[in-house]
């Protein structure tokens, strides 16, 4: 019996292997079949190992301290456009007033 040729033959990665590679694309900015073609690695099986190894802690926007000052700029952003809300409404007030007084 003739062994199958390099190219058709399966690749075995120990469980260490698997855990740093999924660490590895939870911490990458790529998409996962730009990721399966840099490291040689098929993509169906990139996706069977994020969801055995996949852990949440190793995602950039997962982090809580990301949120809250997601949260937090969001409430200075309402904030803001409030503010600039109320100095429209004060213009336009203005702006009535000033054209009124011309007539």
């Amino acid at each position: 019996m003739r062994c199958p040729p390099v190219s058709e033959r399966r690749q075995r990665f120990n469980e260490t292997f698997k855990e740093e590679t999924v660490k590895f694309v939870q911490e990458q900015t790529k998409s996962l079949p730009q990721i399966a073609e840099e490291l040689n690695i098929p993509v169906g099986t990139l996706r069977q190992w994020m969801g055995k190894y996949r852990k949440l802690e190793n995602e950039p926007l997962a982090s809580g301290d990301t949120l809250r000052e997601q949260a937090h700029t969001i409430t200075q952003q309402e904030r803001e456009i409030t503010d600039l809300k109320m100095e429209i409404d004060i213009l336009k007030k203005a702006m009535h007033i000033f054209s009124k007084a011309r007539n």
